[in-house]
């Protein structure tokens, strides 16, 4: 693998949620692009990169890391962000930087104490907690999949809502969580140019992998209900 520079080239991708992100940090300068996929992200992503590299002027070989948003979200979404970087990694020698798509969230959202809050399908959310300090984010409630009348407990208060698990499910603050949420944004969705910000703290703080342990975090271990649930 290529040794740690001050300032890495990192290439970033996100793909957890229906949008298809990608992300190119040169120097103090981050290019980025984001498209609505729907399905479509595995025709969506490589030329996107291609497209992201051309515009930055910067050759694969010239890369130093590659970050990718590691979940949860969904599934296919996931395998597809994984699959892509794995590869990367593997074919020009590189580190690979796993970022959770919630603390993207967190990252976008310029709160301090945050509660990232994604629909994950079948009656739940994705659910984390995060509290900044100074650049660092601390995990107050790990990503876990939540039922959203029966949410875990939240210290303190004054917290940003973000994501879209808040307007898909508004009876999440109706409950507890109603004394404790300051304000919600629910336009916020995981973005490779956060996962990118984030990829590089990790890497020069040493929390990369090699191609071969690339994961995604998937929380959830069910696709889809059965026929007996949805009826």
């Amino acid at each position: 693998m290529k040794p740690n520079k001050s300032s890495p080239v990192i290439l970033a991708l996100e793909t957890s949620t229906e949008y298809c992100s990608v992300a190119l940090r040169v120097e103090d300068e981050v290019f980025a692009d984001c498209e609505q996929a729907g399905q479509k992200h595995s025709e969506m992503l490589l030329p996107m990169i291609d497209a992201l590299l051309h515009r930055a002027r910067v050759e694969p070989p010239r890369l130093d890391a590659i970050a990718f948003g590691a979940g949860p979200g969904s599934f296919t979404g996931l395998r597809i962000a994984c699959g892509v970087a794995q590869g990367l990694s593997f074919a020009l020698d590189l580190p690979c930087v796993p970022v959770g798509s919630l603390e993207a969230m967190a990252e976008a959202s310029g709160g301090e104490r945050v509660l990232a809050c994604a629909d994950a399908r079948m009656e739940q959310v994705y659910l984390a907690a995060y509290e900044r300090s100074g650049e660092v984010w601390r995990e107050v409630l790990p990503p876990a999949l939540c039922d959203p009348g029966d949410m875990p407990d939240l210290p303190g208060s004054d917290w940003l809502g973000c994501g879209g698990g808040f307007e898909r499910y508004p009876e999440i603050m109706a409950g507890p969580y109603a004394s404790k949420i300051s304000e919600v944004r629910f336009d916020l969705v995981p973005h490779a140019r956060e996962v990118c910000h984030l990829g590089a703290r990790y890497l020069s703080a040493g929390k990369s992998v090699a191609s071969t342990e690339v994961a995604p975090l998937y929380v959830r271990n069910k696709v889809a209900l059965t026929m007996e649930e949805q009826r």
